[in-house]
This record gives structure tokens, sequence and C-alpha cells, in this order.
């Protein structure tokens, strides 16, 4: 299977798009209404999570063998869809995602699926695949997440709230090329790091502890440095420090992965040098950007994290990326238990034994006695003894049998 992992610096300079003409700026632009618009699309299908996840990682994956100039990105985001529906055994007909997609662009921006919609739609299906190179598993960073969890110690409702918000913080990487760079274990265990910091939840313990385990992801993946996390929450953190550019977005629809409110009062903003980053390190920039509880509307990433981490329902003004809550069970949708036993979840309802007629028991087989000792048997003739030895003829009741020979 091929290596789909690339250099940071690589993305930057060595994309199709940027070889055609389109800035860095442009292209991450384009990846984030992409992925957005995937979710958004999915989400009015009723689609689980992991499939939308899916359709968004088999975008951003062909978007670095093609160019935006080339292949549009709303049509690109409806093939990923569809592909990504069948893969998580979650299919929608292809007409039903292209009539919620039309609802959702602007005449001029469907006018990019041509005459036939459909047949655009089907034909860079199979461009899709090849490019792909019908690789078509893809692990998320959703199981991790819980996995993790489930070995850490420490306050459950403080450890809920943390889970939370690391679930958000993956549901908007998808709008950036975090899966372009790390594997999902990485991506989870940084946005778990970042999601602790953010709710005040320090992890001191934890389940299988080994000497050799210095801090909890040791355990999971070793030799991770803390400058490798930080760089990945930082690509999180300015998706919500970004200011809303004009974009061509589906109508309705926010270019980024999440929704600005509007602060009442002046926020303190950490200053950042030329390279993006904030100035004094990671934990400066957290500290600076950290919400007041006195102030209700709050900018940026602190107002969408920690108001779905401390409120029963999020910030008005705020729309989730996909589903807010971690579900129970994070791995594909399972059948129903068997009958009387249940899944080793919590919360899982357990369902009675099904109350059965009884079934009558089988007779038994009743078979003819045997002859009596003193009749013989009957004459049946077998295989002929020697070579042309000739049946003798099957005796009738008028006919009583022959006597035997002697031999």
């Amino acid at each position: 299977m091929p290596c789909w992992y690339y250099e940071k610096k690589d993305l930057k300079r060595e994309t199709p798009s940027i070889h055609d003409g389109i800035d860095f700026e442009t292209e991450s632009r384009y990846r984030k209404e992409g992925a957005r618009f995937i979710i958004d699309t999915g989400t009015k299908m009723g689609l689980r999570y992991d499939t939308m996840a899916t359709g968004v990682v088999y975008f951003h994956r062909f978007y670095m063998f093609h160019s935006f100039k080339e292949f549009p990105r709303y049509v690109t985001a409806c093939c990923c869809l569809f592909l990504a529906g069948k893969v998580e055994e979650t299919p929608k007909k292809c007409k039903d995602i292209i009539k919620v997609a039309k609802a959702s662009l602007s005449e001029a921006q469907f006018q990019q699926f041509g005459e036939d919609a459909k047949e655009e739609v089907m034909t860079l299906e199979r461009i899709l695949l090849q490019t792909i190179r019908f690789d078509l598993q893809v692990e998320h960073p959703y199981g991790y997440l819980i996995k993790y969890a489930k070995s850490l110690k420490g306050d459950k409702s403080k450890l809920q709230k943390m889970v939370q918000m690391a679930w958000t913080f993956v549901n908007d990487s998808l709008c950036t090329t975090l899966c372009l760079q790390w594997e999902p274990e990485v991506i989870a265990i940084a946005l778990m790091y970042l999601a602790g910091k953010l709710s005040k939840f320090e992890i001191t313990d934890w389940s299988g502890r080994q000497p050799r385990h210095i801090r909890w992801w040791d355990m999971f993946v070793e030799d991770i440095s803390l400058e490798i996390l930080e760089d990945i929450c930082h690509q999180v953190l300015d998706l919500y420090s970004q200011q809303p550019a004009r974009t061509d977005s589906p109508q309705g629809n926010p270019a980024l992965g999440v929704t600005k409110v509007q602060p009442t009062l002046p926020i303190t903003t950490p200053t950042k040098p030329a390279g993006g980053r904030a100035a004094g390190g990671f934990d400066q920039r957290l500290d600076a950007m950290q919400p007041n509880v006195e102030v209700a509307a709050a900018a940026g990433y602190v107002n969408y994290a920690m108001g779905v981490a401390n409120a029963t329902s999020l910030p008005v003004g705020v729309q989730p990326s996909m589903n807010v809550a971690p579900p129970i069970n994070v791995s594909h949708t399972l059948p129903p238990p068997p009958v009387g036993h249940t899944f080793p979840f919590p919360g899982y309802p357990m369902i009675p034994p099904a109350t059965n007629p009884p079934v009558p028991p089988t007779p038994p087989q009743v078979y003819p006695p045997p002859l009596p000792p003193t009749q013989a048997a009957p004459f049946y003739p077998t295989y002929p003894a020697f070579p042309g030895q000739v049946y003798p003829p099957t005796p009738t009741a008028s006919q009583p049998p022959p006597p035997p020979r002697p031999y």
C-alpha cells in the first residue's frame, strides 16, 4: 500500500495545485471548504461520523495528485462522500447526494457539475479510485481517543470533559492537512494533550504504567516529542484564530470548521511572530486565549471548545462539526447482540430472552419387528460365484425354492 504521509514543508510547496499557480493560502482555503462541504452534506443525509471523515481523507489525498484547477472541489467532495458511503457500508445514492449538494450550493457553484451531474460524479469516481490506488480502508483518531481515555485515571467528570473537547478538536482537524502528516494515533494524543491543557485536567496516573513511561502517551506511541504535539495543536488552533476570508463556499456554511462569534468585550490575543506562532511558546498562547467565564461571548476556539465542555448545549451561533459528543461505541455500527447477551459497553440496553412456545418432543421412530427364528429368509440371488453362472428364476408362491446345491 502507498504511504500517505508527507512532510509539512512539502505540503506548502510541492502540491499539484501550487505547481499550477495556486498559492498555499488559497489551496488551504479550498481544502477547508471541501472538507466542510463533505461534513455538512453528510450530516444532512444522516451519515455516520466515520463515513464523513473517510470522505474527507479521500478528498485530501486526491489533491496530492491533482490540481484544484483541474477538478472542481465540490464535485470531488460529492464523489469522495459517495465512495466513502460504500466503503463504510452506509451507501447513499448518487442522485440523493447531488440533490443535497444542489440545495447547499449557489447556482454558479453548481454549474461546475456540468449538464449531467450524476455522470460527472460517476466518471470522477473511477479517477478517484485510481488516484488513491484502491487503498480504501482509513483509520481515524476517534477510536484511539476512546482507547487512550479508558486507560487514564482521575476525576471522571473532568476526564469526560477532556474527551469531549478532544473529540471536537478531532472533528475540526479534518479541515487541516494533519491526516496527510501524521498517523491517527499521534493526532489523537496531540489533541488529547491540547484538550487537557485547556480543561485544566492534568494526567498523573494511568493503567499499565511502567517505570520507563515518563508521560502517559509513552505507553502507546514512543518517542513523541512535545514539539511534535505542540505543532499539531498549533495547526488546529490556527483554524480558530484565522479571520474569515472571502470565500465562495456554500450558502449558509462558514468557510472554516467553526462559526465565529464577535466578542462584546476586548479579549487579549497573543502576538505572533512572522512564523505564525504565538510569542512565548505554546503555554503562553493558551494562557492568553483562556476564556473569561464572566464574558458570555468569547471569540475563536475558546467559545467553541470550552462552550462544548462546560455546557449541555452549544453557545448561540456556534455550529458543531459532525456530532459533538463521542458515542459509546466508536467503531462501525454493530448488529443487535444475541438474545440474552449484551456488548461490553456501558449503557448498552439489555435485551431480555425471547419467550418462544415449548417445542414438543420428537416421537421415537418405530421399526418393524424382526423375523421369527424358525422362518427361513427369502431367496435373493447375489452376484455370480463363477463366470457364466446363470441366476435361477425367482421363486413364486406356487413354486417352492430349489434345494441347496451340494458342494
